[in-house]
């Protein structure tokens, strides 16, 4: 049996160890990138793909007759055809819960930066400033209590019941938003998502991308936001209106933002986040999941998603 793993770089490094998946099958193959072109040429005769990104299209999998597995190192399948595989027989299996406690840590080392205004401090020692300060410290920048904030959730899957988990040992208050247009369930427990972004300090988006997600922050939303709310999307660009986002922090309609994904990554053609230069702002590079700690247990994962499809095992099977 032969597998290919098509762009390793993307969860991969010296740190993690490649054994549990290598040792699944006879010959393992493993290739930092793959370019569109390449994937069919090198997984033609592989019974076992892994992937992260990398498309795996109508075209590659007519072409490649002996694939019967494609294993995903995320949870996401859009960039499998998913009818396709499963017209051609071949198992697809996701991977489920291995980054929770990475993305929760970033989430609230994001919050706890923005909330004691860390990042403007920092700068301002740097700058010199307190060397020529008269008291004792500083107090230009505002620097506020975790518990005294009240935290929205758009999303309570995995990540966000994290979060909220998480919220709730700071001492916070935590509110769950239905999504918009979703109707009132009797004892749900949730909050119309509209009253959700004008009662909380900070909201957190949790939710996948979709028709119906797609825009879920734009102009209306953030002016319905408090002034001094703080955004955090670990999530996916799309859901956030970038330039939107900036003319609010710009204006103060909303206090700060931390931003970890963007519409198009890597951001080739830009985008106006990467432009904004103020200091209630944090843009990270897609890495809220990444702990080599959840990189190492994405790894694992597929490696038994592939035990168990050899026993004839479901396990996180899409398809």
């Amino acid at each position: 049996m032969k597998a290919a793993f098509l762009d390793f770089a993307t969860v991969g490094s010296n740190e993690l160890d490649v054994s549990p998946l290598a040792s699944r099958t006879d010959e393992f193959e493993v290739y930092d990138n793959t370019a569109p072109d390449e994937v069919l040429s090198r997984i033609r005769d592989c019974e076992f793909v892994y992937i992260n990104k990398v498309r795996i299209t109508r075209d590659i999998i007519e072409g490649a007759k002996d694939l019967r597995f494609i294993g995903l190192t995320a949870t996401g399948t859009d960039n499998v055809d998913l009818a396709m595989a499963k017209e051609h027989g071949i198992a697809v299996c996701n991977i489920r819960a291995y980054c929770t406690n990475s993305v929760v840590e970033h989430v609230f080392a994001v919050l706890l930066n923005l909330a004691h205004s860390i990042g403007r401090y920092r700068a301002s020692v740097r700058r010199g400033d307190w060397q020529d300060a008269v008291d004792f410290c500083m107090l230009g920048y505002p620097i506020r209590e975790l518990s005294a904030m009240t935290l929205g959730i758009v999303g309570y899957g995995e990540l966000g019941s994290g979060v909220a988990r998480m919220a709730r040992a700071f001492g916070m208050d935590v509110v769950v938003s239905r999504r918009p247009g979703q109707a009132a369930a009797a004892n749900d427990g949730r909050t119309d998502f509209e009253e959700m972004l004008a009662s909380c300090d900070v909201v957190s988006l949790h939710c996948p991308l979709t028709d119906e997600t797609r825009g879920l922050i734009g102009k209306r939303e953030l002016e319905l936001m408090r002034p001094r709310s703080i955004l955090i999307n670990t999530a996916r660009g799309g859901l956030v209106d970038s330039a939107a986002l900036v003319d609010a922090l710009s204006r103060g309609t909303i206090a700060a933002a931390a931003i970890d994904a963007l519409s198009h990554e890597p951001p080739v053609n830009g985008d106006p986040l990467l432009d904004y230069d103020g200091d209630n702002l944090i843009v990270t590079p897609h890495i809220a999941w990444a702990t080599v700690e959840a990189r190492q247990s994405a790894i694992n994962e597929v490696a038994d998603n592939v035990a168990a499809f050899l026993n004839v095992e479901e396990r996180n099977r899409v398809v």
